[in-house]
């Protein structure tokens, strides 16, 4: 009985593995009517940044209640609320990557829900250390495995920046 849980298991840690590798990536931006004018593509990696020290994601700035729309089709795994990043989800999409979407007004999604590409998950808000700033969306991807080819020695936090992958690219691919 256990053999046959275990293989069963298996098969699908296998079958999870598989398809993480096999969805597409899309470049859809997150925040509704948005386009490259709505963020600073040289926030990406800006360091000082606050408590954080380094701003490891984009901010699309967008009037309050503008529908947050997912990037990548993909597995929402994480719903809640913190000091920082206030109203945020985080959606497991293609090729093991996290899409985390904060500072939210409302999210419009729920946990293990599957989400397709522009799909509506929430809207723009100013939570957690965004009160008192414009609304926006913060963006962040962050990839499960290292990208061990982006690593640069002479760069501060080199080693925690091959986790992150510069949205700025993905919404290029977009926007050509």
């Amino acid at each position: 009985m256990v053999v046959k849980y275990s293989i069963k298991l298996s098969l699908l840690a296998f079958i999870l593995f598989t398809l993480g590798l096999l969805l597409p990536i899309n470049g859809q931006i997150p925040v509704a009517g948005a386009s490259p004018a709505d963020w600073n593509p040289r926030s990406f990696w800006y360091s000082p940044w606050g408590r954080s020290g380094t701003h490891k994601g984009i901010d699309i700035f967008a009037k309050v209640g503008t529908p947050v729309l997912a990037a990548t089709t993909g597995l929402v795994i994480h719903i809640g609320f913190n000091d920082m990043g206030g109203n945020n989800l985080l959606i497991l999409g293609a090729k093991w990557r996290f899409y985390y979407y904060a500072h939210l007004q409302r999210i419009d999604s729920h946990a293990f829900q599957w989400i397709s590409v522009g799909e509506k998950i929430g809207t723009v808000g100013n939570t957690g250390n965004a009160i008192g700033k414009p609304p926006h969306l913060h963006f962040t991807i962050r990839s499960l495995f290292p990208l061990i080819w982006r690593y640069d020695a002479n760069k501060p936090q080199a080693w925690l920046k091959t986790f992150y992958l510069n949205p700025n690219q993905l919404f290029n691919a977009y926007y050509l």
